[in-house]
């Protein structure tokens, strides 16, 4: 994997080169085997280069088209570019190189903006057309790969992530109030928001072209339109099975060797049963416990799984020591704060790898393609939420189980709910609408970020999917909000912190078409989630597998920020620097804390979120 970046200012004859390699070299851990940058008059690119296919120096970038008028700079992998590069030479084009950069950059040159969607892969891209003066940036069908970008008076400044751009000092540092506001919701921000003003995420399955004349957006990929698949339900089992086959088979091209993060769960068992057969070697896995896991132990079910498909194992065991240090490290990786505390397993876990591997499978996105998460089927059974009265709470509440009751009336109260698309994005955060998280704001701050709806993106998005049966409208908006504003935002950026190419078959082009066109009733059948999944891989991975409870690894942030990180969260919280900021108020926050780290509340999730922006004030210097 690589980190790319790069500046178009029409203003200026010429870019300045020096402006260009101070930002190229904030990537530099992305890509530690190579890099370059080039200047083509009011362009340049910038690259760092993880090496994984074609290692030999004809794959460097920028990458210039034999005649000298395009270049590319490429962070990705597409997976079909042998079959695109059989057709290219079908029509009379050479290659100089073995690599898949090689192949976009011809297939640009042969189709246009054409070509992007022929890709089936994970990629972020900025081709710079001197024959039209044109900037083209691009992204994959589902964000895998990350692309931020400021406009200027005349122009763009592009990276990879957002510390590439802000090493350009061509954009001022301020807050974005509606990022903001969406991240003390959900924990981080939605759709093509960050929380730097002026700084914006380029969405998923989009391209964006820059030239004299401005910018327009282009969508090559819209989701509502997928056609629904009508085959019966032997002819999907099938199908699955032999499309998740298929796209792990893909996944495995590299001239590096290739692991998989083994879970021991459904989604990372099926791809170690694939890869294990297709890969020219056994294949190595890699499985984490950790000292703060509370009981949940994925080991026993990885090492099943490893031992059946004869893998080379590897079990690291890790210690949730120094959690401050780790989480500002976090920070700094995402650039942003971040609220989803599962990124810290991945960090530890790829900090331990480093060196060992560079290529690994996991299985994010089977969740959201087949039906993995419980709001899936709690929505298919939403009429009998719907009826279901307050005081049922009340039981839970007498026994004890706080936790419990209050988990369920938020449930309830969702579903009270008419608009779906609320009720959509109110099952992807605990915050609720009677105790907004605003609420330890300033009176400024509030008026300042409540000025936006953070529920906008949800609402946006559902009205473009209103066709769809509740089910599935819902598993469609996780492909285009919280899969990629969430979760493979921290895949990204803490594997990649450490030179490490994460890819996701369960997103292959192909697979994700047809499981996404299946019916939901394939995929929630009688509360049970993942069905047509299931019974896919019926006999290529254990029962015991396929037929066990879900489990995650569950972060104990609240119980660290009541007890081994109550005073470190206080000292970051009720510093001086951060009260003066003029964000938080300072008697709110404090009550906050206190009834957290007394169990009078549990707003370990608010207090977690918070606790990031404030480094993120202190270590950005934002004003």
């Amino acid at each position: 994997m690589c980190g790319i970046c790069g500046i178009v200012n029409f203003n200026n004859t010429i870019t300045d080169g020096d402006r260009l390699k101070q930002m190229t070299e904030t990537l530099r851990h992305r890509g530690p085997d190579d890099s370059g940058t080039a200047v083509f008059g009011p362009a340049g690119l910038g690259h760092t280069r993880l090496s994984v296919i074609d290692l030999s120096p004809a794959a460097h970038q920028p990458m210039i088209s034999k005649d000298g008028k395009v270049a590319l700079v490429y962070n990705g992998e597409v997976y079909n570019f042998r079959e695109i590069r059989k057709s290219l030479e079908n029509k009379g084009v050479r290659f100089r190189s073995r690599s898949d950069t090689e192949v976009v950059l011809q297939s640009y040159m042969e189709w246009g903006t054409d070509a992007l969607s022929m890709f089936n892969g994970m990629f972020a891209l900025a081709i710079w057309d001197s024959r039209t003066e044109s900037l083209h940036l691009a992204r994959d069908r589902f964000g895998i790969k990350p692309l931020y970008y400021g406009m200027l008076k005349e122009g763009v400044v592009f990276g990879s992530e957002i510390k590439a751009i802000l090493a350009s000092k061509l954009t001022d540092k301020g807050i974005d109030w509606e990022g903001f506001h969406e991240y003390l919701y959900y924990g981080y921000a939605l759709g093509s928001h960050t929380l730097f003003k002026g700084l914006s995420k380029l969405l998923p399955g989009h391209y964006m072209t820059f030239n004299k004349r401005g910018c327009v957006k282009k969508c090559y990929w819209p989701i509502e339109q997928i056609e629904p698949v009508l085959d019966n339900v032997k002819e999907a089992t099938e199908k699955v099975r032999s499309l998740l086959e298929k796209a792990v088979q893909d996944h495995l091209v590299s001239d590096v060797p290739v692991g998989v993060f083994l879970s021991g769960g459904i989604d990372s068992s099926a791809i170690t049963a694939f890869a294990s057969k297709h890969y020219n070697d056994r294949i190595s896995t890699y499985s984490v416990g950790f000292d703060y896991e509370r009981g949940v132990d994925e080991l026993p079910m990885a090492r099943m799984i490893a031992d059946k498909f004869g893998t080379k194992h590897h079990e690291l065991h890790l210690e949730g020591r120094n959690m401050p240090q780790v989480i500002e490290r976090l920070v700094r990786c995402h650039d942003e704060p971040f609220g989803d505390a599962a990124d810290i397993p991945l960090y530890l876990l790829c900090e331990a790898l480093k060196g060992s591997i560079k290529v690994v499978l996991q299985g994010d996105g089977g969740d959201e393609m087949f039906g993995g998460y419980p709001r899936y089927s709690a929505m298919a059974q939403s009429n009998l939420w719907r009826i279901l009265p307050p005081w049922i709470v009340y039981p839970l509440r007498l026994a004890g189980q706080r936790e419990r009751a209050q988990r369920l009336k938020r449930l309830i109260a969702r579903f009270k709910l008419a608009d779906l698309s609320m009720q959509t994005a109110l099952f992807l955060t605990v915050e609720t609408l009677d105790e907004p998280p605003t609420r330890l704001l300033t009176a400024e701050a509030r008026r300042c970020s409540e000025t936006y709806n953070p529920f906008q993106r949800y609402q946006d998005v559902c009205c473009r999917l209103n066709h769809l049966d509740p089910v599935q409208r819902m598993l469609y908006t996780d492909c285009l909000i919280h899969l990629p504003d969430c979760f493979l935002e921290k895949v990204d950026k803490p594997t990649m912190a450490h030179g490490i190419e994460v890819r996701v078959p369960f997103l292959d082009a192909n697979l994700a078409r047809y499981a996404m066109g299946l019916p939901s009733t394939m995929k929630i059948r009688l509360c049970q989630k993942k069905w047509i999944l299931r019974r896919a891989l019926r006999g290529t991975i254990p029962d015991k597998i396929l037929d066990g409870k879900k489990r995650g690894l569950d972060v104990p942030f609240s119980f660290w920020l009541r007890g081994p990180m109550a005073d470190y969260m206080k000292s970051v919280l009720l510093d001086q620097a951060t009260i003066n900021w003029g964000v938080f108020d300072r008697n709110r926050l404090h009550k906050c804390i206190e009834d957290h780290i007394s169990r009078q509340r549990d707003s370990g999730y608010l207090l977690y979120k918070v606790l990031n922006i404030a480094l993120w004030r202190k270590f950005y210097q934002i004003p």
